[in-house]
């Protein structure tokens, strides 16, 4: 397999209207799995992607498309992206379902769930991955109004679905969550965010130990920067221009390098002595502990 190409440098300063549209991203992420494969390992598998309309979810979409997987997107309101990552999983040969709603809104997760299984005949693989984050300069900035709100998205969002999921989920089943460096080391800027995305963990470690029994596998996918819409569409402009910076590779990942991931973890020829495990793609930083 050729390995994906990669971006050399920080992006430009930019700035659009959350929830932000990939057309739109100067340069357009990497995030369509172009040189990737595919050998059977999700064959005829079914999943269900929440934010899968545009970074991590599409290539991570795209990527289960590529394994042999149907694949149902949850979005916003992203139409133009979900409708393109639909035409690259049906272009890989697979049923792509797109189910636009806010998941802020406990009745819209369990009904993605629902069409999920009416649609494709029923759910192995669940990927919990839509996400919100809104800097701040200070706590007193945080308005309960947005801390109520990412928690809604970010965490609230993976429980409901999670649970509406289970009845139809057998063994061998898998559920991926999408955490963040920020949930292993918090972000001074991020507070509400960090604070999902540790939740996130602490969630993972115990459905994997609630699920094991049943051959359920739980795990997450923890990454360091990546380039999707949500920086633009969250981040000011000035933070966008060094976007990726930090770490020891210097640069973001694109999401084509971190939707490996999720195969591994829904692949179970690949992955079934793993549960409760977060693997962290983080361009060379290391974490104590």
């Amino acid at each position: 397999m050729a390995m994906p190409e990669q971006s050399d440098t920080t992006p430009p300063a930019q700035r659009q209207p959350y929830p932000g549209r990939t057309g739109e991203m100067t340069p357009e992420p990497r995030d369509e799995m172009r040189d990737y494969p595919g050998s059977g390992l999700l064959k005829d598998k079914r999943a269900l992607v929440t934010g899968g309309d545009s970074g991590i979810g599409r290539a991570v979409a795209v990527a289960f498309a590529k394994e042999g997987a149907d694949v149902a997107i949850a979005y916003l309101s992203e139409h133009d992206d979900a409708r393109h990552t639909a035409k690259l999983v049906e272009a890989a040969g697979r049923r792509c379902v797109l189910l636009p709603g806010d998941l802020a809104d406990s009745e819209v997760c369990a009904s993605v769930v629902e069409r999920t299984v009416a649609e494709l005949g029923g759910l192995d693989i669940v990927v919990n991955n839509v996400a919100y984050q809104a800097p701040v300069d200070s706590l007193e900035e945080l308005s309960d109004e947005q801390w109520e709100h990412t928690f809604a998205v970010n965490i609230h969002s993976y429980f409901r679905v999670t649970k509406a999921a289970l009845p139809h989920l057998r063994e061998g089943s898998a559920i991926i969550n999408t955490s963040s460096i920020n949930g292993l080391r918090g972000n001074r800027t991020l507070i509400d965010y960090a604070a999902t995305k540790g939740a996130i963990n602490a969630f993972t470690y115990s459905m994997a130990q609630s699920l094991v029994e049943r051959g359920i596998r739980v795990n997450a996918v923890a990454p360091g920067p990546v380039w999707t819409p949500l920086i633009p569409a969250t981040m000011p402009q000035e933070k966008v221009e060094h976007f990726g910076e930090q770490v020891p590779m210097r640069r973001a990942a694109d999401p084509d390098e971190i939707a490996p991931s999720y195969v591994f973890f829904a692949a179970e020829r690949l992955s079934s002595y793993y549960t409760g495990e977060v693997l962290a793609p983080i361009g060379g930083e290391t974490l104590p502990g």
